[in-house]
């Protein structure tokens, strides 16, 4: 099933948001790909505006999910990293896996160093920490939800 792009928004000089509902049988990656923002070792390949367009994906009951951008338009699939690291707030993922369509023991971080949270990572990569956009993003510390 391909994708339908609900929104486009430039993030830099050579990047954009896509914003796409529908997608791919295969709903999630199982692990980070060579770029992904989640990894640390891949900090700095988006520009700062990226992570403030995205940064709702990480808001309490958020519907939408932060998908890998290498799989595509054409292919959507929900990103490993997010999975792993930003979607525990996040209402379509926990809907999602009630329902069976995330598998979350396959996915794994491929032994790579992940950001620990949404925040973290846009701040990493250039998003102001008093950055207003940033104040409703959910994290884990000590294993509770904040």
């Amino acid at each position: 099933m391909k994708g339908r792009v609900t929104a486009t928004r430039p993030a830099g000089e050579n990047h954009q948001v896509v914003t796409v509902v529908g997608g791919a049988a295969r709903p999630h990656m199982q692990r980070p790909c060579p770029r992904c923002p989640w990894r640390v070792d891949a900090t700095g390949e988006f520009p700062a505006e990226a992570f403030r367009h995205s940064a709702s994906t990480s808001y309490d009951m958020a519907e939408s999910v932060f998908s890998c951008h290498e799989a595509g338009m054409e292919a959507t699939r929900t990103c490993a990293g997010f999975l792993l690291r930003g979607a525990d707030h996040n209402l379509a993922v926990r809907l999602g896996t009630l329902s069976g369509r995330y598998d979350l023991t396959a996915v794994t971080d491929g032994g790579h160093e992940l950001h620990a949270s949404y925040r973290a990572m846009a701040i990493a990569n250039g998003v102001s920490p008093s950055d207003p956009i940033l104040a409703p993003c959910r994290s884990r510390q000590n294993g509770e939800l904040l």
